[in-house]
């Protein structure tokens, strides 16, 4: 008769694997990748090393775990900071600016998430993580441009140029501590970069403006 883990089992097993995810994403936003070895992530869990290979073949298994798992939750916050209603600039304002703050915020947990040397199977869902970024901010130009608020453009190079200039706009900052004021500068400044880059706004929406604020054209 095969063996069968009991319910009771079940629960416990999942209690232990979530513990372990936890404690590693816990280093690694202290120490980074380098700072979360084996040993190190089974002390913080508080199982056998041993323990952790029942869940997790590899510990780059154990790592592209905690990076979904991260990168999602980030995805998600900026979603729904760009779902709020606005016109195209300043929903990407908003999704730029939710963005970088949260990196800052978790600043070591971000940089390993972005540019920290990983395996293969990390580096494939890095690249697989920014499509949604991608995505979310080609349809925000696509309704800027169909509102009449954008010039055409292809949607989905400028957004994939606004996803890369981001990541490297806040690389480096990422890697040191900086005054309140100067991360406030920084943030504003990857804003301001990013909502240019939408180019300027098409003449008729110039003209628009121009007679609402009771100018001559």
């Amino acid at each position: 008769m095969a063996y069968r883990r009991t319910e009771k089992m079940e629960r416990r097993m999942a209690r232990t694997r979530e513990r372990i995810v936890e404690a590693t994403m816990h280093l690694i936003a202290r120490d980074g990748y380098a700072g979360a070895g084996i040993p190190a992530i089974a002390a913080e869990a508080g199982v056998a090393t041993g323990s952790i290979y029942r869940f997790f073949p590899s510990k780059a298994e154990l790592f592209d775990e905690v990076f979904r798992r991260v990168s999602q939750r980030e995805i998600d916050a900026c979603a729904a900071a760009a779902a709020t209603p606005g016109t195209a600039r300043q929903r990407i304002a908003r999704l730029v600016e939710t963005f970088a703050r949260r990196a800052l915020k978790g600043r070591r947990l971000a940089r390993a998430l972005l540019a920290e040397p990983v395996d293969p199977i990390i580096e494939i869902d890095r690249m697989r993580f920014r499509e949604p970024y991608r995505a979310i901010q080609a349809g925000i130009i696509r309704d800027g441009i169909a509102a009449g608020e954008l010039e055409e453009q292809d949607a989905d190079v400028v957004a994939a140029g606004l996803v890369g200039a981001i990541s490297e706009a806040l690389v480096g900052p990422l890697g040191e501590a900086h005054a309140p004021e100067r991360e406030e500068q920084l943030v504003a400044t990857v804003v301001t970069l990013c909502v240019r880059s939408l180019g300027p706004a098409p003449a008729a929406d110039e003209h628009r403006l121009t007679a609402i604020n009771g100018e001559s054209p």
